[in-house]
């Protein structure tokens, strides 16, 4: 993805709220079913890392990027932002 799209996708995002919340349990089966049930109805989805996750952000994003083949657009504070087209 080159970073024009990147900066759409974002400026997308902008209005979205977290749907999917990452916790003690880190990267769950069940995290990654909401995710990919998330991004079978819209291509952007925010997930929100609580501070009780054990693992850093960046490898949570890349952990599920990988379980629902989705990409990793942004990472913002502890926000990640997922775009898997429909």
């Amino acid at each position: 993805m080159k970073g024009k799209e990147k900066r759409a996708l974002r400026a997308q995002a902008n209005v979205l709220k977290a749907e999917v919340w990452v916790g003690k349990e880190a990267v769950s089966p069940g995290v990654a079913t909401n995710l990919d049930n998330a991004l079978r109805t819209k291509e952007l989805v925010k997930v929100k890392v609580l501070r009780s996750c054990p693992i850093p952000k960046e490898d949570v994003a890349r952990i599920l990027a990988q379980q629902v083949g989705a990409e990793v657009v942004q990472i913002l504070g502890n926000t990640i932002l997922f775009y898997r087209p429909l």
